[in-house]
């Protein structure tokens, strides 16, 4: 693959997983109804949801910015246990395997991003 195209690769994929998260990371501060109501069905209490939320948007403008390396990676880590997490509970909890995927789907789609991020690292400079 050439350089630009793993350059406009990488944002166009970055750009849509964060405004994906950012949607996520707003419901999760507003405390939408389907949040809370998912939160209750797996067990947990719908006061997290603000934390989550918050720590979502937080992560999007790390992973937005360019000159912090290891914050971006921590937050790919929190991400990936984040989803996990998510998809662990669903499947704890006795719920179909369905409910479980979109978890585990959003992790597939944050892996793709990270392969491109570090492939981005390597060929930044060049082009």
């Amino acid at each position: 693959m050439k350089p630009k195209t793993i350059k406009i690769t990488y944002w166009l994929l970055l750009i849509l997983f964060c405004l994906a998260l950012t949607a996520d990371g707003l419901g999760g501060l507003t405390m939408a109804k389907e949040g809370v109501a998912a939160l209750q069905r797996l067990g947990y209490p719908p006061y997290i949801l603000p934390l989550l939320g918050g720590l979502k948007l937080l992560g999007v403008v790390a992973l937005l910015q360019t000159r912090y390396q290891r914050i971006k990676e921590w937050v790919f880590a929190g991400i990936t246990f984040n989803f996990m997490g998510a998809a662990v509970s669903h499947l704890a909890a006795k719920h179909p395997f369905s409910e479980a995927m979109q978890p585990i789907i959003a992790l597939v789609v944050m892996l793709i991003v990270y392969i491109f991020w570090k492939k981005y690292e390597q060929v930044k400079n060049i082009a």
